[in-house]
């Protein structure tokens, strides 16, 4: 499935059933069937010269329920930070449902300083994917699937989701291997 996606296709480190499910329990709800296939044919690594998605992982900086409990609060205290004279920080959502940040599970960060979020409140095995502008205002309808939000993002629809005037990103994988994360750990230390 995502040899079709992504015309060039390197893997990096994936994640098993196992850690898949692990992230699942953390997070109290499913992992999207999308999601899931692309932890374990694509893992870790950079979409579209754009995207790092979290995976389950054993690296702080790459792991899925890790990233989605920083990038929350993170943006939680940016929020507060925007908020001026008692005045509510505003979201301009696609859609106008601004709840939907309530419902957010981040679970990617875009090299432009934005962030990929579900809405966890559907049922079926997909959940919606947003994209949090880097202004912490704009949200754009991603796409119903993962499949279909690197589907959008590469090709003609590119500007409907990241913004006008953009061009489609490259159909790009680029994997990060066990090694290379775990030289980044250790620079960390």
């Amino acid at each position: 499935m995502w040899e079709q996606v992504f015309t060039s296709l390197s893997p990096g480190l994936t994640a098993d059933d196992a850690a898949l499910n692990h992230a699942a329990e953390e997070l109290g709800f499913a992992l999207p069937a999308s999601y899931r296939a692309f932890c374990r044919a694509c893992g870790i690594g950079l979409a579209g010269g754009q995207f790092r998605i979290a995976v389950p992982a054993p690296f702080e900086a790459s792991d899925l329920v890790t990233q989605a409990g920083i990038i929350a609060h993170s943006v939680g205290a940016a929020v507060t930070m925007l908020e001026t004279g008692g005045e509510p920080h505003r979201f301009d959502v696609e859609g106008g449902d601004a709840s939907i940040i309530e419902r957010a599970c981040f679970f990617g960060v875009a090299e432009d300083g934005g962030f990929l979020f579900w809405d966890v409140s559907g049922t079926g095995e997909e959940y919606d994917i947003w994209l949090l502008g880097p202004d912490l205002e704009a949200i754009r309808f991603g796409g119903e699937s993962l499949t279909d939000f690197f589907g959008r993002v590469t090709g003609p629809s590119a500007a409907l989701v990241l913004g006008p005037g953009t061009e489609p990103l490259p159909a790009r994988f680029e994997g990060f291997s066990e090694a290379t994360l775990a030289r980044g750990t250790q620079a960390e230390s």
